[in-house]
């Protein structure tokens, strides 16, 4: 296995847009290093947009960056960050699959933010590694690639892998990045200017979507909910985790998500289902048995319900268009 880097070593960086990619957590990881280098009243890190062929890309809020440089005009980074967003697949090429398993041969630190993961994954880069991607991407994620470890903490630095999710957590990762080397004292000021009320640890869990108002009683459920939809899971152990009695449980689900919690169960199982035929090839009759259904007629029955269509519609729907963007729906 590779030796961790030394992360205070780190001061170039490099940040590799995909097509579609996440403005907000290219901007964060990048502003944090601004900030650095405004408080230090010197240039202590650089870094550098790029891409394949010195394109500006396009983000998903269908903005650049630039100047945006080619791969093969910028001195060799000290760590290089894949930054995915939306329809990573269809972003992710055998010239991209290529380059970074060169750079992985050079020694390179290898990093990703948002579903950039994704792309180091396919590239056979993450096997033996703890990684992290945004929550929507999870469980696709972990059914293409059972190999690698996929949690779901903020970020993950595992050796010369860093990993992370989208939104905000880019900047968590980089103060991480910023402590090894100038101390927390350089990270509290950052924060200060950035107006954060606290530093957060990657370890910690992306959270759970939880509706505004939610009591916490139910968000207890809705959590367990999410993270084990994929197997059989009784109400008394939902009521358990919630620390409620099972007509408790029935009673707050009914008055706050209008449903019963087997309903919202099935609910969370279906939108994992649609997220796993956008985002994989995984066969229909697989997504179905991943996503706790016990038969296909049950599954196409149900999915028919929820979203007007068949499973098969929902695949060819998204075969036949050139960008698909997943949504979250948490009624049931």
């Amino acid at each position: 296995m590779s030796a961790s880097p030394d992360l205070s070593s780190f001061r170039c960086f490099g940040f590799l847009t995909l097509s579609g990619y996440s403005m907000i957590a290219v901007s964060n990881a990048i502003e944090a290093l601004r900030m650095a280098n405004r408080l230090a009243g010197e240039e202590i890190y650089i870094w550098s947009v790029l891409s394949l062929d010195g394109d500006a890309v396009l983000s998903s809020n269908g903005l650049s960056l630039t100047p945006t440089h080619s791969v093969k005009e910028v001195s060799r980074p000290d760590v290089v960050f894949v930054c995915g967003g939306v329809d990573v697949r269809a972003a992710t090429g055998p010239t991209l699959l290529t380059w970074l398993r060169q750079q992985a041969r050079q020694g390179v630190a290898l990093g990703a933010l948002c579903t950039g993961t994704f792309a180091l994954a396919e590239a056979g880069l993450l096997r033996g590694y703890r990684s992290a991607i945004h929550w929507e991407n999870l469980s696709s994620i972990r059914e293409e690639f059972p190999e690698i470890d996929i949690t779901d903490d903020l970020f993950v630095i595992d050796r010369n892998r860093l990993t992370c999710t989208g939104g905000l957590a880019p900047l968590d990762m980089m103060l991480k990045i910023i402590a090894s080397r100038y101390g927390m004292a350089r990270v509290n000021e950052i924060s200060t200017q950035f107006l954060l009320d606290r530093d957060r640890s990657g370890d910690e869990r992306q959270p759970i979507p939880v509706p505004p108002g939610t009591p916490e009683a139910m968000a207890r459920a809705l959590s367990l909910i999410e993270r084990e939809s994929d197997r059989p899971l009784r109400i008394e152990e939902i009521a358990g985790a919630a620390h409620l009695s099972v007509r408790q449980l029935e009673r707050i689900f009914r008055r706050h998500a209008g449903v019963t919690p087997a309903a919202y169960l099935v609910g969370v199982r279906l939108e994992r289902a649609r997220r796993l035929l956008r985002q994989t090839t995984m066969s229909v009759t697989d997504i179905g048995t991943a996503c706790g259904f016990v038969s296909s007629s049950h599954f196409s029955s149900a999915y028919r319900s929820r979203f007007g269509c068949p499973p098969r519609d929902e695949r060819r729907r998204k075969e036949g268009s050139p960008r698909q963007t997943s949504t979250m729906d948490m009624s049931a």
